[in-house]
């Protein structure tokens, strides 16, 4: 019912959303539509609506997700979520080339084994990486499930969904808009370890956050 809902939703706002151009003919986003349909909702629609990163990044200034930082930094960034986490076993890391951070939230940290419950003691240190995120609002926000290769490739497909579901709600019910995160699981198809002993095998278990700074130039582009 859900996805049949957002279907139909994104369908709708496809078809109202876009009005033809009288002077060039081309189809464009009305702002009209956009301003009607409220929020992070209205926001995350049109991303889906447009795809890909720059439908991302629409969506998230039209769901009212981006600010202003004065003199943004990701090392800065980085710094602040490293103290944050410090001692939990989380990695936070640069990725991309220096151009995103990623988060390693590993197994037994995070989840009990099987479940896609998130721990009662994981759930204080999420709390502080979705304040950085609320603090840090000029990014979009990525959140992967992984699994190890014990159990059914479909059984780990779906956990890895849920588990990175879980963390993305989370962070949402912290305060950090909905428009700037995407959840995906990609089951035990991005080994970190190829092993089969359970020796290194945890170390396949793992949710990441990756977090992809908006520069001021897409953020303007995407508000024009």
């Amino acid at each position: 019912m859900v996805f049949t809902t957002l279907a139909a939703s994104a369908s709708l706002l496809t078809l109202s959303a876009c009005v033809t151009d009288p002077n060039t003919g081309e189809q464009r986003i009305s702002r009209t539509v956009l301003g009607g349909a409220g929020g992070a909702a209205a926001g995350g629609l049109l991303g889906q609506v447009i795809g890909g990163r720059t439908g991302r990044i629409i969506g998230a200034v039209g769901g009212g997700a981006v600010g202003t930082v004065v003199g943004y930094r990701l090392d800065q960034q980085i710094r602040e979520l490293r103290e944050q986490t410090a001692g939990q076993g989380i990695d936070v890391t640069e990725t991309d080339g220096g151009q995103a951070i990623l988060v390693n939230l590993p197994d037994g940290v995070t989840f009990a084994t099987g479940s896609a419950t998130i721990s009662p003691q994981f759930q204080q240190i999420l709390d502080r990486v979705a304040a950085n995120l609320v603090q840090y609002p000029n990014s979009l926000i990525d959140v992967y499930g992984h699994t190890d290769t014990v159990g059914s490739a479909q059984a780990n497909q779906r956990l890895s969904e849920q588990r990175a579901s879980a963390v993305a709600r989370h962070l949402i019910s912290r305060g950090v808009n909905s428009a700037r995160i995407r959840s995906q699981g990609f089951g035990e198809t991005q080994l970190r370890v190829q092993t089969g002993d359970n020796v290194a095998e945890p170390l396949n278990r793992r949710v990441e956050i990756k977090i992809i700074p908006l520069s001021d130039a897409e953020i303007r582009q995407a508000q024009q």
